[in-house]
């Protein structure tokens, strides 16, 4: 089973991230690698360099960041091929923990979310 984590937190964060938090970022995606779990993973620009493509009413329209209404932003991204759920849940846990411990103050979360494919399309009958 296919899962995107994607780690949402305030726009403006107070500077990058602690270099112990990204020590420790950079053993789990490693422990991750060797058990062969991860298939993608990222940080995001911030809102002002992005660009949102929106449909309403018939008309697209093109706007460029940064957003007035924004007040939490997806900051990163993981793809993962687990087991179950709660094997997703587990891990998106142990990933909050290092927040938690490597990064006092941050404040934020991670939506687990299963990524569907073909079969999961078609209507049951």
């Amino acid at each position: 089973m296919r899962f995107m984590m994607l780690v949402k937190h305030a726009e403006n964060l107070s500077g990058p991230p602690p270099k112990g938090f990204m020590d420790e970022m950079a053993k789990l995606h490693e422990q991750a690698v060797k058990e062969g779990t991860i298939r993608d993973s990222g940080g995001l620009s911030p809102l002002s360099k992005s660009t949102r493509v929106r449909l309403s009413k018939g008309q697209l329209t093109a706007i460029d960041g940064p957003y007035s209404e924004a007040k939490e932003v997806v900051g990163g991204f993981a793809v993962f091929e687990l087991n179950s759920r709660q094997e997703a849940i587990d891990g998106a846990t142990r990933f909050m923990e290092l927040h938690k411990k490597h990064w006092p103050g941050w404040e934020g979360e991670t939506e687990v979310r299963q990524i569907l494919g073909p079969e999961d399309m078609v209507p049951k009958a």
